[in-house]
């Protein structure tokens, strides 16, 4: 009998993932990068005994396929998956192809921002509880290549729009969508309703026995949820007013009622403090009490946790200067989140690839609280044009430790420096992590 065959397109973690889990599940394998393979993903290859190419789309043996698991960083409008649509071989995520294989119960988190950290306090919640958990997708291991490799009871899968894009029957049991902001236009034509479409995939297939927690403060959700017929049980949050069902803000505490069952914790006990991590505390103590986990599990959890790497990471202090790793703050929105933030003149670190941002809403809290911006990108013209006239000092630089010693002349005792780019990393860095990686260690070596 012949075996099916899939076609991976993008030999990184989700690619080789997939990998894994399609020759498990005795499929015949073929991997197709159009660059260089690490050398680590290419010796796992080589373990499973997996065939593979790089530098190269082969199309006669690509278009042989049965199904296609095309890598989230892949554009639609890539050749080979034009020449794959023309011939109507399937193209999924590698969440998509996983998520067949595994009766684990899925928590799917997505949003512009905040979906790392509400993902990260979730899965410290749950591993806190004893659970058999494991912390996927967008972050972390590939959640393909844990199904193939481990029996796990809950994943916690952190969605990027673009893994979304690729679902046609991958439906959560708890979905939670943090929030909307223009991101990613330029892979939506600059059509922000294509990408909000693009989000509320992670609900397309729930069923009434399934769990939507999202922003009730968001405009944009709301809009979409008054628009469109919902099938799962709907749980809102909000800073803004009572609910009753969900959870809210009154007198400093949070307030969480589902299934008439009250859960309340005090915001000066969070570990993270600010607005928009309140918010992620009642997403993910909310999905908690869905879960059934103990309330001082909960409490316990929240109060001890240090955030998550890139996302306002305190670096060091130098000479009473404060540098902070934002380097995931790779929207508009994300970055007004951490300028909001800083209490002290700051010199910012700020671009990369442009993704259509529109800088317009940056400019009063540029204005107040920036002193100096340092672009890092090939192309920072967008950037130059937008705040030439909102702050007095600019300076283009084209490498991390360029960036870094300019901040650290450009700065004085009591300021701040933050890289917070509100772009793409790919013009410079491998990723936003990679981009993380470097300022810390340009940093350490001033």
């Amino acid at each position: 009998m012949k075996k099916n065959k899939i076609v991976i397109l993008g030999a990184g973690e989700s690619g080789v993932g997939t990998a894994i889990l399609g020759k498990k599940k005795g499929f015949e394998v073929f991997v197709s990068d159009s660059g260089k393979i690490k050398k680590k993903y290419k010796q796992v290859l080589l373990h499973h005994e997996i065939n593979w190419e790089e530098e190269v789309h082969s199309e006669t043996l690509i278009l042989t396929a049965d199904i296609v698991m095309k890598s989230p960083g892949i554009p639609e409008n890539t050749a080979i998956v034009l020449k794959l649509k023309k011939e109507g071989i399937k193209i999924v995520s590698e969440i998509e192809f996983a998520a067949a294989y595994t009766s684990a119960t899925i928590i799917g988190i997505t949003g512009s921002n905040g979906k790392t950290t509400v993902a990260s306090m979730l899965y410290q919640i749950l591993n806190n509880a004893g659970g058999n958990v494991a912390l996927v997708g967008n972050i972390g291991k590939s959640f393909a290549e844990l199904v193939a490799t481990k029996n796990k009871s809950q994943f916690v899968l952190e969605l990027s729009s673009f893994q979304l894009d690729g679902t046609f029957n991958f439906a959560p049991h708890i979905a939670i969508l943090t929030n909307l902001s223009p991101d990613h236009l330029d892979r939506y034509g600059n059509d922000y309703d294509k990408y909000i479409d693009s989000k509320f995939k992670i609900i397309m297939n729930q069923t009434s026995d399934d769990y939507f927690i999202y922003d009730d403060d968001d405009a944009m959700i709301n809009k979409w949820i008054s628009n469109n017929k919902i099938k799962p049980q709907l749980i809102p949050f909000s800073l803004k007013k009572e609910l009753k069902r969900g959870a809210y803000l009154k007198n400093n505490e949070i307030i969480i009622t589902t299934n008439n069952n009250t859960f309340t914790m005090s915001i000066t006990k969070l570990g993270q403090q600010g607005q928009h991590n309140i918010k992620n505390a009642m997403a993910a103590s909310t999905a908690s009490k869905l879960l059934h986990i103990r309330k001082e599990t909960i409490r316990r959890s929240l109060e001890n946790f240090q955030g998550v790497e890139h996302r306002l990471e305190n670096v060091l202090k130098i000479n009473n200067v404060r540098y902070i790793n934002d380097s995931k703050g790779t929207n508009v929105n994300a970055t007004f989140y951490a300028l909001d933030s800083m209490e002290a003149s700051t010199v910012w670190i700020v671009g990369g690839v442009d993704k259509g941002n529109d800088y317009s809403e940056l400019f009063a809290l540029v204005n107040e609280k920036v002193k100096a911006i340092i672009c890092l990108g090939v192309d920072n013209e967008k950037i130059i044009k937008a705040f030439g006239n909102v702050v007095d000092i600019m300076v283009e630089t084209h490498s991390m430790e360029d960036a870094v010693k300019v901040a650290y002349r450009l700065s004085k005792r009591g300021d701040n420096v933050l890289l917070s780019p509100a772009c793409a990393s790919f013009d410079l860095f491998e990723d936003y992590e990679d981009r993380g990686r470097q300022f810390k260690n340009a940093v350490r070596n001033l």
